[in-house]
């Protein structure tokens, strides 16, 4: 078994993967949750959770980046957030995308409504190509950034965004014809 390194050593690491992943981790969160408190409180979880096992994550990971195990823990938690709500439901905001400003120019409301329509079909889709959709577009992963997170092969999460897009265009297309 290795030795134990510093704690002041791993703290500092710890840090830096905190302020590197902080963003995306929230972000992942927010596209996940859909409101910014619960949000808040998936990425405290995370990268407490993410403490807990640092050490661990080093060493296994060989050197390889820890994104992906971050938005793993990530992933986890949402999952583990919505089926605790399916056992309590709660009222739900619909309309949080709300503009605070008038706007009367065409191609916003356009836009807007288009925006609107993406985001309703993320949430459609199920939850492995939700995911991914999330990660590469949101997130701004690659595949084998997402392949990890997901514990997928880089084929078949290549496939699986593949076919989410195909589905999400799918899903828009109908609610704009309706």
């Amino acid at each position: 078994m290795a030795a134990t390194r510093p704690k002041h050593e791993l703290d500092r690491e710890f840090s830096e993967l905190y302020r590197a992943h902080l963003r995306d981790v929230y972000s992942y969160a927010y596209y996940r949750v859909g409101n910014h408190h619960d949000a808040e409180d998936l990425t405290t979880q995370t990268f407490i959770q993410a403490y807990r096992h640092f050490e661990r994550a080093q060493r296994e990971s060989k050197g390889r980046p820890l994104r992906p195990w971050v938005i793993r823990i990530a992933h986890n938690l949402a999952a583990n957030h919505f089926r605790d709500r399916s056992r309590k439901p709660q009222t739900n905001i619909d309309d949080t995308t709300v503009l605070s400003a008038l706007h009367t120019t065409e191609d916003l409301v356009e836009g807007r409504d288009e925006l609107k329509r993406i985001l309703a079909g993320v949430q459609d889709l199920p939850g492995d190509r939700r995911e991914a959709l999330i990660m590469r577009f949101a997130l701004g992963m690659d595949n084998r950034e997402i392949a990890r997170a997901l514990g997928r092969s880089d084929g078949a999460t290549k496939v699986l965004i593949h076919r989410a897009i195909k589905q999400l265009e799918e899903i828009v297309n109908e609610e704009a014809q309706t």
